[in-house]
């Protein structure tokens, strides 16, 4: 398939803070489990993922953070702190990135062939490597940028 066949996907990063820290997770080092066509294995990253077909965003929030995390955020208080367009060689992602203040539940390893740990890292000491997508949405939140 040639370039200008492919379409970009869309995806969502939700930067979910408690305390002045952010949630993250350890993506597996294999890039078999680590599943993301941007790639960004064994790098650490938001929760999020990919919108389905005809998904509200907000929805696709919540259930991209539940499935990964067993958290149930707020998805009507969520607020879009960016939009990136995030390019690799061969996969193309418009990525919308959400905070989430407001959420119930402690986070486990739901899917440990993707993610194989989560953990809470204060803002102004954040984990390397990032996940390129999820570093925009930070730099973005830490910047304080009001892009809306």
């Amino acid at each position: 398939m040639s370039d200008s066949e492919k379409k970009p996907g869309v995806g969502v990063g939700v930067m979910i803070l408690k305390n002045n820290k952010v949630l993250l997770g350890k993506r597996n080092e294999d890039p078999t489990k680590a599943d993301s066509l941007l790639h960004g294995e064994g790098t650490w990253t938001l929760p999020g993922g990919k919108l389905d077909f005809k998904e509200d965003i907000q929805d696709c929030a919540y259930r991209e953070v539940f499935e990964e995390t067993s958290i149930r955020i707020n998805k009507d208080k969520l607020k879009i702190i960016s939009v990136t367009n995030d390019i690799v060689e061969d996969a193309h992602f418009v990525t919308i990135g959400f905070l989430c203040k407001d959420f119930a539940g402690e986070p486990k390893v739901k899917e440990p062939d993707e993610i194989v740990e989560w953990r809470w890292f204060d803002l102004n000491n954040l984990p390397t490597p990032m996940f390129f997508p999820s570093g925009k949405i930070l730099k973005e939140f830490l910047a304080g940028t009001k892009m809306f």
